[in-house]
């Protein structure tokens, strides 16, 4: 485990911190590397027991994270990952590995880049995360939905009861609907909106799947988040 120098992360407290997973020393050391020159402080570990350890004692930006590592999995790390934070993930599935794609998406991670891939791109894929990552101190209007009361100061969904976190790829995709509420939004907006890539629309499609079994009694017959055949998404919000 290779984690960040205490007064070196003082000194560079303005740049991104970025946790790099990955069992591959080579990889992992590349990765972290080629970060590091272009303005991020990358620390790295070989294991997603050492990332939970390292999430715990420091305040990361972002994670990237292998997805096929011996014993727990970057898709079984990312899960256990969102039940305490809403840390962006960028995971690193093998190329061709659809399915290891869709599941990433669909256990919370904000986006993913197939192995091999170029190293520019993934600096691009960060700095888009961390563009839409929402600001802690971000104010702003509650907006009612159904039962639920989202809170953007907190990027939580909450009904009075109980209350629910939301990834930053959730957070963006809402916000860009509340903005459009009462309105059938397309996807290839959404994509826009959102800073997603060109494979994007089938991103949008999981992350709308993720928000209805958040809002939702039935996510299978929405009332709130409602798909609209042919054109795209419409979000029902109370006045």
């Amino acid at each position: 485990m290779t984690l960040p120098n205490t007064k070196i992360s003082e000194h560079l407290a303005d740049r991104p911190h970025i946790l790099v997973v990955d069992d591959d020393d080579r990889i992992r050391d590349l990765v972290a590397r080629y970060l590091t020159e272009h303005g991020f402080v990358a620390a790295t570990t070989a294991n997603a027991a050492e990332a939970r350890e390292a999430v715990a004692a420091f305040s990361f930006d972002a994670l990237v994270v292998d997805v096929m590592m011996p014993g727990e999995s970057g898709l079984d790390l990312t899960r256990a990952l969102r039940q305490k934070t809403d840390i962006p993930v960028l995971l690193l599935p093998a190329l061709g590995e659809t399915q290891d794609r869709i599941s990433g998406l669909e256990t919370g991670a904000d986006d993913y880049l197939p192995k091999p891939f170029e190293p520019r791109e993934l600096v691009l894929r960060l700095q888009a995360i961390l563009r839409r990552k929402p600001k802690a101190q971000a104010g702003g209007r509650p907006v009612q939905i159904g039962p639920w009361r989202f809170l953007p100061a907190e990027n939580v969904l909450n009904n009075g009861a109980s209350s629910q976190r939301l990834t930053t790829a959730e957070v963006t995709l809402l916000k860009a609907l509340i903005a459009h509420a009462g309105k059938v939004i397309s996807r290839e907006e959404l994509v826009r909106l959102c800073e997603m890539d060109d494979t994007g629309e089938r991103t949008i499609d999981v992350q709308v799947t993720r928000l209805r079994r958040k809002l939702e009694d039935d996510a299978k017959m929405p009332r709130y988040l409602q798909t609209v055949r042919g054109k795209g998404y419409l979000l029902r919000v109370d006045d």
